[in-house]
């Protein structure tokens, strides 16, 4: 079959590589319907390795680069190994990439995303999305309803990982919530707060397209943070102070520090993006203000609960796919276009050969 495929920096190659074999115990064969580039994805292809493991082989699962990319994906079951119950051949599901030791205290915890040894599909496991056939675990598979088309179930992943982080900042109804980078996590985001009840939702934005596609997927009002200073348009918003919650999505040392400064006293700051390199905080700002800072990686624990809200039509994921291509263009016209055309850009899924 064939692959994208990791080599190094700069480096990914399309090339046939061996199909899956037949699944061990407690894994199934999922043929690929579609999966999304991810902003990790990219940063893999621009700046890795990061996740990649790229001098010893993975420590749970021995994957070592050269590794097929690739993790937003949605597909259906074309075999199953012994042992597996819940889910059968036929069945359409979308998958969570996070793959856990199962002995550790964080595992057993149902924390796995944070266990010592986390591997990733797509990154620290022997198959990728980015393919035609993908081995996983059974854990790793969640049935998509006929409701939710392959497309949209290729953004469970990516939403999933919003629904937690909004539930675990706690977004309350009717509080004013901001989003700092408009991009397909921060989109989606957005989309998670208007559905735990959020008031006033901000984006802050500065390229055209993604601005209009957070209005369009429930955005209240968007900053544009070249033209206009951000911290002075949220308080002219607010009142003078400041939103309840904000999700840094952007993963810049400036929107870090953005996102502290227009989040109120006693407010939250969610941080969900991928930086590249240590970044500085105003940790004097978060210290007087008495602000609360987290982290969140991963939707592992809320899939099913995004699934079902893609089902009843609460999430909107067709505005977030701009592009739709072939396995074979994923360089040209899936990693430099959105490198080199990000403001056109949201999600552009890869359609395997």
């Amino acid at each position: 079959m064939k692959a994208a495929v990791w080599h190094g920096r700069k480096d990914v190659r399309v090339e046939d590589v061996p199909d899956p074999p037949i699944p061990p115990p407690g894994q199934v064969k999922v043929e690929v319907a579609c999966c999304g580039i991810c902003g990790t994805d990219l940063h893999e292809y621009l700046g890795g390795p990061i996740y990649v493991p790229a001098q010893d082989p993975h420590p749970l699962t021995g994957a070592k680069a050269p590794v097929i990319l690739g993790h937003e994906l949605s597909g259906k079951v074309v075999d199953v190994g012994d042992g597996v119950s819940r889910i059968n051949k036929g069945d359409r599901v979308a998958l969570c990439p996070i793959i856990g030791c199962l002995e550790c205290k964080w595992c057993k915890s149902g924390l796995m995303g944070i266990c010592p040894n986390v591997a990733f599909l797509g990154v620290s496991w022997h198959w990728g999305g980015f393919a035609k056939y993908v081995n996983v675990y059974e854990y790793m598979c969640y049935h998509l309803p006929e409701e939710v088309p392959y497309e949209v179930g290729a953004l469970v992943e990516p939403f999933a990982a919003t629904v937690r982080a909004v539930k675990r900042v706690g977004v309350k109804p009717e509080e004013t919530f901001a989003v700092v980078g408009t991009g397909p996590v921060g989109v989606m985001a957005l989309q998670a707060a208007r559905i735990a009840g959020a008031g006033q939702i901000i984006a802050i934005e500065p390229a055209e397209k993604r601005q209009q596609l957070a209005i369009q997927c429930g955005a209240t009002a968007v900053i544009d943070p070249v033209k206009n200073d951000a911290v002075s348009e949220i308080n002219t918003l607010t009142g003078g102070e400041g939103v309840d919650v904000v999700i840094e999505c952007a993963g810049l040392e400036k929107t870090g520090l953005l996102a502290g400064h227009i989040v109120k006293r006693t407010g939250r700051i969610m941080v969900m993006g991928v930086f590249e390199e240590p970044a500085v905080f105003d940790f004097t700002d978060l210290v007087y203000g008495e602000k609360t800072v987290m982290g969140s990686m991963g939707g592992y624990g809320v899939f099913d609960d995004a699934i079902q809200m893609m089902a009843k039509k609460k999430f909107n994921g067709q505005p977030l796919i701009t592009g739709k291509i072939k396995l074979d263009d994923i360089v040209s016209k899936g990693f430099d276009a959105l490198i080199r055309f990000k403001e056109k850009h949201a999600k552009i899924l890869v359609i395997p050969d």
